[in-house]
């Protein structure tokens, strides 16, 4: 959320709702590789939640330095991140979020009934219901955020370092998540 926020700032409504896509988008991936077995994968291999949260915490810091200096696709003066652009930053921040993972192998496996038929189809299912839910929520906020973002990008700087702070702000509490 805090993401699209920062997108409707810096790069208005249509990136935002873009970047909330990719996000959502993201989160299926995750489900599904939820469904195939991460959850495995992670308890045996306890390292691997730890590369998945870094990776994660450098893009961020990354994306944090653009907004900062005023440079590339996160940080540029005028008319901001692309459509295009904020969807696959969206995917990728949200596929290089550990939360999400957590959040799936938490929340979805406590509606999977075996008996039911395909646990990967339940798995999908749910994730499509929270993809969707997220996707309009997500949107919500960043379309808001674009119209606070067009009122204050009259020759402010300061927009860039505000998408600059959420990023760092992302960054810092990705960095000091503890796996449950």
């Amino acid at each position: 959320m805090m993401f699209c926020l920062g997108q409707g700032l810096r790069s208005g409504p249509r990136a935002a709702v873009a970047a909330s896509g990719g996000i959502a988008l993201g989160g299926m991936v995750q489900v599904a590789l939820a469904g195939l077995g991460l959850g495995a994968l992670v308890a045996a291999l306890p390292w691997a939640f730890d590369v998945i949260r870094w990776i994660g915490v450098l893009y961020l810091l990354y994306l944090a330095y653009q907004a900062w200096c005023g440079t590339g696709a996160a940080g540029q003066h005028g008319p901001g991140m692309s459509v295009t652009r904020a969807f696959g930053t969206g995917f990728i921040v949200n596929l290089t979020n550990p939360k999400v993972i957590l959040f799936v192998l938490a929340f979805v496996p406590q509606f999977v009934v075996p008996e039911a038929g395909s646990v990967l189809g339940q798995f999908l299912i749910f994730g499509t219901v929270l993809g969707l839910g997220g996707f309009f929520i997500n949107g919500a906020v960043g379309i808001f955020a674009g119209g606070i973002g067009r009122r204050m990008a009259r020759g402010s700087r300061a927009l860039g370092w505000i998408t600059s702070g959420i990023f760092v702000a992302l960054a810092a509490r990705l960095a000091v998540l503890e796996r449950a």
